[in-house]
This record gives structure tokens, sequence and C-alpha cells, in this order.
């Protein structure tokens, strides 16, 4: 598949990513101490709803506009509260009232970072590298590159700040991603085993995303690290693998209270988001033993469930 950021900008797989993000850089916030966020497939920063691609493709109505925005349901308190970050950012770029503006990865990074606290944000095509530039300002906090993303992420690490989160979230264009974005956390352990890392995938077919999570489960195991986080949001029961029937994020290094805080929030997220209204989520540890059958088809209903261990 080609997910190229700019034709899904705002989308349910979006929302889902960027909350995960921003609840994230939260927590690393509540250190003084600086930290770095690397973003190896940035995009284009800021991207336009009413014109061009996301227009085109308009499927920021059936996300982000059911977040927030003139036509969005209030949120429940505690859902709110948590993604104060997220929306208050998503006002900040967009007029009173009005939501024209999705800030993507990097605006979302740049407005957390504090002084000390630095970003470096790759993004490989010519057109998008400049707009991403364009969207950041010259912030002298930030760092815009344009190389390969793997190559990026090793360049990068570790930090030198020694505390910070690594985003992969590539467009899915060529055949094997899934299996580079696991070598690249294998990799990117070895030089900082301590950051918090965030593999955004998409979900077509179960058994590839499961067996991906496998796979994730053995590279954190082999670094004696805790097992890693698993969050994913499905709009529809998966019986077609043809279909983009969800998105989902690995988190290594998970902080404190996140999974926590994300029982709160997906539950809203999986209703609001959900075809008819009637999506599914999923949060769980993942371990590298057998995998053993999933409810991920079956539950349409958008209340909180617990899915098996693969």
């Amino acid at each position: 598949m080609n997910y190229r950021h700019a034709y899904h900008a705002g989308n349910f797989g979006d929302v889902l990513k960027h909350v995960v993000l921003t609840l994230c850089l939260s927590h690393l916030k509540r250190k003084e101490t600086p930290f770095r966020v690397i973003d190896t497939h940035a995009g284009c920063g800021l991207y336009r709803l009413d014109h061009g691609a996301a227009e085109k493709t308009g499927e920021w109505r059936a996300g982000i506009g059911r977040i927030t925005g003139p036509d969005a349901e209030p949120l429940p308190g505690a859902v709110e509260d948590l993604l104060i970050p997220y929306l208050e950012t998503i006002k900040a770029v967009n007029e009173p009232g009005r939501l024209t503006v999705y800030p993507g990865s990097p605006i979302l990074a740049q407005y957390a970072l504090r002084p000390g606290d630095a970003l470096i944000a790759n993004e490989l095509h010519p057109d998008d590298n400049a707009a991403l530039k364009r969207a950041l300002g010259g912030d002298r906090k930030c760092k815009v590159t344009d190389i390969d993303a793997y190559t990026a992420l090793k360049a990068s690490l570790p930090p030198k700040e020694r505390r910070g989160l690594v985003l992969i979230d590539p467009p899915f264009e060529e055949a094997g991603e899934l299996i580079r974005m696991t070598e690249a956390l294998n990799e990117g352990l070895v030089r900082f085993a301590t950051g918090v890392y965030l593999l955004w995938y998409p979900i077509k077919d179960e058994k590839v995303t499961n067996r991906f999570g496998r796979k994730i489960a053995e590279v954190v195991a082999e670094r004696g690290l805790e097992p890693a986080l698993r969050v994913e949001l499905l709009l529809r029961p998966l019986r077609n693998p043809l279909l983009l029937n969800g998105a989902g994020l690995v988190v290594v290094n998970a902080p404190y209270l996140l999974q926590e805080q994300l029982e709160t929030v997906l539950p809203v997220l999986a209703q609001r988001l959900g075809d008819d209204r009637k999506g599914w989520h999923r949060i769980d540890v993942i371990s590298a033993a057998k995998a053993v059958p999933s409810p991920l088809a079956a539950r349409t209903d958008g209340r909180r469930s617990r899915g098996q261990d693969d």
C-alpha cells in the first residue's frame, strides 16, 4: 500500500498515532532533563484539509473531524483532559473556530519542546522536505534532514541528551517495510536502549500484523527490556485483508501510566471513528509466544476489550 501522509492527513490512523505521540511527549516533559525527538518519516509538517490531497480523499472528516472542530461532539471530560496537548496544537495552527489545517508529527513535537529539547525531523521527498522546513519556521531546536529514514535513525542515535523518543512511521510504499522497521528497532536499541520507540503500522491482514508483533516482542526480549505495548484501533471486523481495516502502534519502553491513559481514551476513539460509530480497539502487552485466536474479527461495539497475547 501507499500511505503517503498528505493523502491521509487527519484520518483515523493519524489520530491514533498522534494521540499516543503527544501522551508520550507529555510523560517525557515530567522530568526537567532535556530530551530529543527523532521522526524518521516526518512528512510536510502541516497539511491543508480544505484543498489538495487531503481534501481530495476527505478521510479527515471521519477522523479528526469527529474529534475536534466545529462539527465534533464534545468529548468526555476525562478524555479531553488527556488530549489537551494534542487538541491545543491543532487549535494553534488553525483560525479560531475552524479546522482547515492539520499538524503532522514534527509540528506536534515542536509544540511540545522546551528550551534545551530538540527535534530531528527527517523527510526524503524533496518537495515535502522543503514544506517541512517552512512549517518548522527556522526553529533552532529543530533540525531537518533529507536522507534515507533508517540511515537517519542510525546517524541520530544515541542522542546526546540520553533521553528521547523515536517515531518510525513509513508510507509503506515498498514490500518488506515491517521487516525493515523490526531491523531498525533492533539496531536502535543497541545504540539507545532506554529510548521510547513508536512504530506505526496499517492493519489489513491480522496474520501479518500479529507476526510483526511477535518479531518485535522477540527483539525486545533479547535486549532484556520490559514487553512492548501494542495499541490498535479498528474501523471494522477483519474480514477483508484488501482493505485498510485499522492501524496500530507498538510502543517500546512505554512510559509509566500510558496504558492506563489509553484505556480511558481508546474506547471513545473507537466509538467515534469506527464504521457506523462501532469500532474496536486493543491495548495489550505482546509476547513472543505462539499465537492464539484473537477476538479482533468479532468485536465491533467500541467497548474496552483486551486482546490475547500473541
